[in-house]
């Protein structure tokens, strides 16, 4: 592992994604949450054909301009993104549990919506592959900023490869914008990491990026997709 992580850390976002392909052939999947790291990894393994499955999770709460740009993507890299959504009788007694909006109450709710409509699918996702990718990046969080460029992911027992780690802000919007990467709208308008729309907020000047994600409540701002 740590001949393959120094190995990675020598190698361009795509050349690692090339490399780990071939390494895992069959075995590799990439979760986007169609926010801009995510656009900018389905553009280098869409764009340079790269033999990577890439999926997403559909929760029942996205906002509007989160599936619009879902068609746009595979539209424009004439390409299908698996969609995986929350099992309708887990959906069914959540609510009946907690009401509609009951992740507002607690975390602990919150935490419960959040497995319910993301962690289960992603587990269904996953199974019987070896390499996950993500669009995590280092300077997002600092929960995540001790993350390696290939670590082993216990919780659902496969290697999570995150290309992006060492990207900044700036980078990727300046690739964004070189490529021609679609991305959503409310990116103008201040959403900067957008999930669910009950649960995701615009940020003000000088907060911290993730801020808007769970903006109610004192936490790591994570859902548990990531949870070290």
């Amino acid at each position: 592992m740590l001949e393959l992580e120094s190995q990675l850390d020598q190698l361009s976002a795509q050349e690692g994604l090339a490399l780990i392909a071939d390494l895992f052939p069959g075995k590799v999947v990439f979760s986007t949450s169609l926010g801009q790291e995510d656009q900018v990894i389905t553009q280098l393994i869409a764009q340079n054909q790269i033999p990577v499955k890439i999926f997403s999770l559909d929760t029942g709460r996205l906002f509007p301009e989160t599936l619009e740009l879902l068609a746009r993507t595979e539209s424009k890299y004439n390409t299908r993104i698996q969609v995986y959504y929350p099992e309708r009788e887990s959906v069914e007694n959540l609510v009946a549990e907690q009401g509609i909006n009951g992740f507002y109450n607690s975390v602990e709710n919150r935490k419960s919506c959040c497995y319910v409509r993301k962690v289960e699918p992603l587990k269904r996702a996953l199974a019987g592959n070896e390499v996950w990718v993500t669009g995590l990046r280092a300077e997002q969080s600092a929960n995540r900023s001790g993350m390696k460029r290939i670590e082993w992911d216990d919780g659902n027992q496969i290697f999570k490869y995150n290309p992006l780690l060492d990207w900044s802000y700036d980078q990727m919007i300046a690739y964004i914008e070189e490529k021609g990467i679609p991305y959503n709208p409310l990116h103008d308008k201040g959403f900067i990491s957008i999930g669910c729309a009950p649960c995701t907020r615009a940020i003000l000047p000088g907060e911290d990026a993730r801020a808007g994600r769970w903006w109610w409540e004192d936490s790591k701002k994570e859902c548990g997709l990531h949870a070290k």
